[in-house]
């Protein structure tokens, strides 16, 4: 035979190893994957749902063919009315909207008066900001 005995016996043994030392290195290569690429684009992706679920009328926006518009309508939760020029609107998916580009303000708070807003502990127990005279 060309294969002492001996000799198969070692490789047989070295082959065999620790089975935690040999996956080790893989899941510490996914580790940092996990925390370097896919958590951090899982968080930009629900920031992005979360800004498109909120466009509103007034909102600028720009679309994924590179129209820019305001939204003038929200017609449903997957469908806006945009007006891209003077008199021009369209109908668009809120799944093609890449960007908000400037909120308008809610229109319960703009309709508010200056003097009635409340602000510090008064707006947690209902008291109404006081006038300095």
């Amino acid at each position: 035979m060309l294969i002492s005995e001996a000799m198969a016996q070692q490789a047989g043994a070295a082959g065999g190893g620790d089975l935690l030392t040999s996956f080790l290195p893989l899941i510490a290569i996914f580790a940092i994957f996990y925390f370097l690429l896919i958590r951090p684009q899982q968080k930009k992706q629900k920031e992005h749902q979360a800004k498109i679920a909120a466009v509103r009328r007034g909102d600028k926006i720009i679309t994924g063919g590179g129209f820019y518009g305001t939204v003038t309508k929200v017609i449903s939760d997957t469908e806006v009315q945009v007006e891209l020029a003077e008199n021009v609107k369209v109908k668009v998916a809120t799944q093609t909207i890449m960007d908000v580009l400037s909120k308008t303000e809610p229109a319960n708070d703009a309709a508010k008066p200056a003097e009635e807003k409340k602000s510090g502990l008064g707006a947690l127990f209902g008291a109404k900001k006081k006038e300095d005279k």
